[in-house]
């Protein structure tokens, strides 16, 4: 099984922002001592935050074939206990401060602020080439789970640090959750050469976020969407930063004039704006856009990653050769993951993709190749970078309060629900609940009350119509 982290020796591996600094040294050492409280192969819950304790117990599990599901550390508490229902892990590596979701279990080991927790659950047997879980669309309560093997992750980690240029030299930023693809692909990237994380859960709003940046100098960062219009709106062009060498955007599609200013503000900084394009069925990354092509081609997801290809099949799942005609958008390379996990039987289910995934992207590539998303076959928005499955936010929704008919569908970042005869039900109870079942900011929903929701004669949801009434 092939592993991406290597002992650097001494050189620093990460630096929390609480000024905890760990050496690769150190990081190996503490993996070993975790590893050795469990002692053999099993499947392990990990809830994540951007900490050293955090990144000891990933670095552990990937070094010695422990298969770990990565999971918010806030994890809604009664979603939390339905996983482990389903998927019977054998220990728990969390937050000392998680007690309300370790209660009832052994504690065996303890590393900083984290412990190991030991469950007694019966396991399910895992396929050999089973590396990582990571849950898909999962925000509104979904158990399915992304099944990535080892060659999954080898794969995607060298083609990120071919395209990206990294080096050993660079101080990535977190600004994303390690339980999300993308933030997890930032840190496999940089640790594969010997790079130091800077480890932080704070936000971009925040002022001590900036100071941390700026005390380490931080040479980039990565964001989804809504992070770079923040910065946009957090007067990010006259900031002085000095170290910031490169900006990478993934998570959903940029508009395409911010997209431009940020080529702008980089060409003329001196900087790097990457726009890239990825899906956990795909490990992180299945595009990028080449920093010189930034503004040029801005609004574009770019080209296949080194080691991937791309095709556009029409209705009749014929290959489109021809440029600017919209068709799906299908993926080949190594990086495309095993498949799904919706029960715990499905641990040991092998490779069901062979190395092809259908995107459920609609695009279209002009004459030079570059690839444009212009819509989507599956019912999901991505909400600052979180993919919400627009069916599943419906059937929550209907099982919650006695609403006669309900309806949702949005844009990225902005999910609109419809819905007829509430019965006295509030419209900002429903908003409320699907913010908290979502974990995501109230900003990003909006309820309306409707006599009907519109259908064709088969009884099927005009989507687009609604649409239309945002």
């Amino acid at each position: 099984m092939e592993k991406i982290f290597k002992n650097y020796g001494k050189r620093i591996a990460a630096i929390q922002d609480n000024q905890d600094v760990l050496t690769y040294d150190e990081l190996f050492q503490y993996a070993a001592q975790l590893n050795h409280s469990i002692g053999k192969r099993c499947l392990v819950f990990q809830l994540c935050s951007n900490t050293v304790a955090s990144l000891i117990g990933y670095v552990s599990f990937h070094l010695n074939d422990i298969v770990p599901l990565l999971l918010a550390e806030k994890i809604d508490k009664e979603l939390f206990q339905s996983l482990i229902e389903i998927y019977h892990p054998q220990y728990i590596w969390a937050s000392c401060r998680a007690e309300n979701k370790t209660a009832g279990f052994e504690k065996v080991f303890e590393i900083k602020d984290y412990a190991l927790y030991k469950t007694n659950l019966k396991p399910y047997p895992l396929n050999d080439e089973l590396a990582l879980l990571l849950t898909t669309s999962g925000s509104t309560g979904s158990p399915k789970l992304v099944r990535q093997s080892y060659k999954n992750i080898h794969s995607n980690t060298e083609s990120i640090v071919s395209y990206l240029e990294i080096t050993k030299d660079e101080l990535p930023i977190t600004t994303l959750p390690m339980n999300y693809t993308y933030g997890l692909s930032i840190i496999n990237s940089h640790l594969y050469v010997g790079a130091t994380v800077l480890l932080t859960d704070r936000t971009l709003m925040d002022k001590d976020f900036w100071k941390f940046f700026k005390e380490n100098s931080a040479t980039s960062f990565g964001g989804v969407p809504y992070t770079y219009e923040m910065l946009n709106r957090l007067r990010f062009f006259q900031m002085d930063l000095p170290s910031l060498r490169t900006m990478t955007q993934a998570g959903g599609k940029l508009l395409p004039d911010l997209h431009k200013k940020y080529a702008e503000y980089a060409k003329e900084h001196n900087k790097k704006f990457i726009v890239m394009y990825g899906q956990t069925e795909a490990t992180a990354r299945m595009a990028y856009l080449p920093a010189d092509k930034s503004l040029e081609k801005y609004g574009s997801m770019g080209i296949a990653i080194p080691g991937g290809i791309f095709k556009l099949l029409d209705t009749n799942n014929q290959e489109i050769n021809e440029p600017e005609v919209a068709g799906e958008l299908v993926y080949q390379g190594d990086n495309v993951t095993l498949g799904y996990a919706e029960c715990g039987n499905d641990l040991i289910k092998g490779d069901e993709r062979n190395g092809i995934l259908h995107t459920g992207d609609i695009a279209k590539r002009d004459k030079d190749g570059y690839y444009y998303i212009v819509g989507r076959l599956k019912r999901f928005l991505k909400i600052f970078g979180n993919r919400v499955n627009l069916d599943e936010a419906e059937r929550i929704i209907k099982g919650q309060f006695a609403v006669k008919e309900c309806a949702c569908t949005g844009r990225d970042d902005k999910m609109s629900i419809f819905v007829v005869e509430p019965n006295q039900v509030q419209l900002s109870e429903i908003r409320n609940f699907i913010s908290a079942k979502t974990k995501l900011n109230i900003s990003a929903f909006e309820v309306k009350e409707i006599e009907q929701i519109p259908k064709n004669d088969s009884g099927k949801i005009l989507y687009k119509d609604l649409e239309g009434m945002i």
